[in-house]
């Protein structure tokens, strides 16, 4: 009796699992756009996203031109957006925005854009050119958009793919000061702040440029040294000038001092 239970259980298991199946695949292989337009929207109100994006997509061809043809293009790429496939999402806002420009569909889509392209970059060791593309996409959003209840959100990216490519350009220089080419790493860390003078990093990039002089300064022949303590002296200015109450004001001052008594000699 007991084993007569177990294998009932199992063959009801079984037979929802198949009807439940059943049910997407028959709407799947349906001509019944009512139908599968409803279906579509049954699945993606439970927060099935991939299957949603399925019959949406199936469902392309046969509202072209009709007024659910906007709606169905967005709810395609709002699947897949919600399911996570940022890739295909973009692609599906990108298509949407320049079939339906006018939609009431299309502040959102083109913002939703930018999220699958702010979603799909990569932290700032990595390739940037996803990054650009993503703020090109947020400052034409901001342009088109400037009252947008977006709006917030925009510059939070913005700031955020900013600071990353600003850290990107940091780091690179100061490679050179890690690996001891102080000379190097003096002339890449200036060119970060002509690249970008208001790189959110430009506290450190300014200490590592006082710091890479003085290393430099320091390890030279004699016949080189006043020279680049005086190039040393300059740079420590220019940095106490502008971060008085730096945390690296310490540092720089030994630095400062140490020249100072060879420049007396």
């Amino acid at each position: 009796m007991k084993y007569i239970k177990i294998a009932v259980l199992f063959l009801t298991l079984a037979l929802t699992a198949i009807s439940c199946k059943s049910q997407y695949d028959l709407l799947h292989q349906s001509t019944d756009v009512e139908e599968v337009y409803k279906g579509a929207f049954r699945y993606f109100e439970a927060g099935k996203y991939l299957k949603a994006a399925d019959l949406f997509d199936k469902l392309l061809l046969s509202v072209r031109g009709t007024n659910r043809d906007d709606t169905v293009q967005f709810y395609l790429g709002l699947s897949n957006y919600r399911y996570g496939d940022y890739v295909i999402a973009e692609a599906n806002f990108d298509q949407f925005i320049s079939v339906f420009p006018r939609s009431p569909f299309t502040e959102e889509a083109k913002y939703l854009r930018v999220e699958c392209l702010y979603g799909s970059t990569y932290r700032y060791e990595l390739d940037q050119l996803p990054t650009y593309k993503a703020m090109s996409a947020i400052n034409l959003f901001l342009y088109e958009y400037p009252n947008s209840t977006y709006l917030k959100r925009m510059r939070d990216m913005l700031v955020d793919l900013q600071e990353r490519l600003d850290r990107k350009s940091f780091e690179s220089a100061k490679i050179y000061y890690t690996i001891e080419d102080y000379k190097a790493a003096a002339y890449a860390l200036k060119n970060v702040l002509r690249e970008n003078a208001n790189n959110q990093y430009r506290e450190e990039v300014l200490y590592y440029i006082v710091a890479a002089n003085y290393q430099y300064a320091i390890n030279s022949v004699p016949s080189k040294q006043r020279e680049r303590f005086l190039s040393l002296v300059d740079e420590y200015y220019n940095f106490v000038s502008e971060f008085p109450d730096s945390k690296y004001k310490k540092e720089t001052d030994k630095m400062f001092e140490r020249a100072q008594q060879y420049l007396k000699k």
